[in-house]
């Protein structure tokens, strides 16, 4: 089939449309409604799946974690049993390859925290201050001061463990922890500030020192992990498949999308979520357009029986009608995607006050991530349901019998 046929129909659907103006209206209002409606929904839920990712690595996982094998597994219950050496010359190396920002070791350890009378069980990672100022850009401290070379025990609490203990900053605590080899162990310390992440459960728990702190109480050096950080999180597998080329079996490369268990559980709730709006969207846009395009049918009979009667065949009053509600779906799509695009930029720009959700303790500002994908699926959408929709009213016109529909309009 020759261009100029082509061209031909698309001229002639593009003049039904205008000349049937509010059905046109009509069908293009409910396309580029449906377009907006998931641009906004799915836009929004993208930048829930971004912000949690970052918050999740920025707080305290980091893009790799360099653990001993089966730490994570065993490690919990026994991290001494599985500690790094501290001179390791893999440490060094891994800080040099492309796209790393930063490779601080970490010391886990747990024990009692005791202030005044009280004494609460905590968790508690042992940290480079120095080096943690990129990897825990999202522990935010909402009381006092991070973290400190200059004051070697002070230390950081999150603010749920904080409550439970009844300590503010510049509160003295002491620390009580097994060593290494079985026996206790105790410093005292200064609250230097209080801290909070994305995860309660994790403020609630845990506790930060600097780590000759951590090696103190353990009688211990060197570190349960090491810390990796990359300036792309979208370069992590490749990370680690480089950083496997050593060769090394005494040591594991953990991702940090295996570790974050609450982040791949929201991801495939609310991915399940915005696949229901998708549909729900497509069965109102279908129903909408075969509407539509069924009611142009039946006033366009004696139109139909005109143009067969003069030798447009079957399938060209078939193709006519398909192009037609392929030209519905392809307008309404443009408009909802600038439209969509548009009103996600403005209420980004004010921001969406939000309470807090399960597992945190504060609630904050949303926004929308409309980003080439999404913009693509919900074109795509719309064009492939108005299309589907336009197939049953089409064959209708096209089935037809030629002096029927010649009768109708008398």
């Amino acid at each position: 089939m020759s261009f100029d046929v082509y061209r031909r129909d698309l001229s002639l659907a593009l003049r039904n449309v205008v000349r049937q103006k509010r059905r046109s209206l009509f069908a293009l209002a409910t396309i580029s409604g449906g377009v907006i409606a998931l641009i906004i929904a799915g836009g929004f839920i993208q930048w829930i799946f971004d912000n949690m990712r970052e918050s999740t690595i920025h707080s305290h996982l980091g893009h790799v974690q360099v653990v001993r094998p089966e730490f994570f597994e065993k490690g919990i219950a026994n991290p001494y049993a599985y500690l790094l050496p501290k001179d390791d010359p893999l440490q060094g190396q891994l800080a040099g390859m492309p796209g790393v920002t930063t490779v601080t070791p970490r010391l886990v350890f747990s024990g009692l925290i005791s202030h005044d009378e009280s004494s609460i069980g905590f968790s508690g990672e042992g940290v480079d201050p120095a080096r943690e100022t990129d990897l825990s850009r999202n522990v935010h401290i909402v009381s006092g001061e991070p973290l400190s070379p200059a004051e070697p025990n002070g230390i950081i609490v999150g603010e749920g463990l904080a409550a439970n203990l009844g300590v503010k900053t510049g509160d003295t605590v002491v620390l009580l922890a097994a060593t290494r080899q079985g026996s206790l162990n105790a410093v005292e310390c200064r609250v230097r500030g209080l801290f909070m992440t994305a995860t309660k459960a994790y403020d609630d728990a845990f506790l930060r020192a600097p780590l000759p702190i951590a090696q103190q109480l353990a009688r211990s050096v060197g570190a349960t992990s090491w810390v990796v950080l990359l300036d792309r999180t979208e370069n992590t597998d490749a990370f680690i498949a480089k950083a496997r080329e050593a060769g090394r079996t005494d040591i594991q490369f953990v991702a940090w999308h295996e570790l974050a268990d609450f982040y791949k559980k929201t991801v495939t709730l609310m991915s399940k979520q915005i696949d229901s709006v998708k549909l729900m969207i497509a069965l109102i846009i279908v129903l909408s357009i075969s509407n539509t395009l069924t009611a142009a049918v039946i006033e366009r009979t004696g139109e139909i029986g005109t143009i067969m009667a003069i030798g447009l065949r079957t399938r060209d009053v078939l193709r006519m009608f398909i192009i037609e509600g392929l030209v519905l779906g392809v307008i309404g799509g443009v408009i909802g995607v600038i439209v969509g695009s548009l009103i996600a930029s403005v209420v980004s720009y004010v921001g969406i006050p939000m309470p807090p959700p399960p597992g945190m303790a504060h609630g904050f500002t949303g926004h929308i991530n409309v980003n080439p994908l999404i913009a693509a699926e919900a074109f795509a959408l719309a064009v492939v349901t108005t299309l589907l929709a336009s197939i049953l009213p089409a064959w209708k016109a096209s089935k037809m019998v030629i002096v029927d529909a010649l009768r109708h309009q008398r």
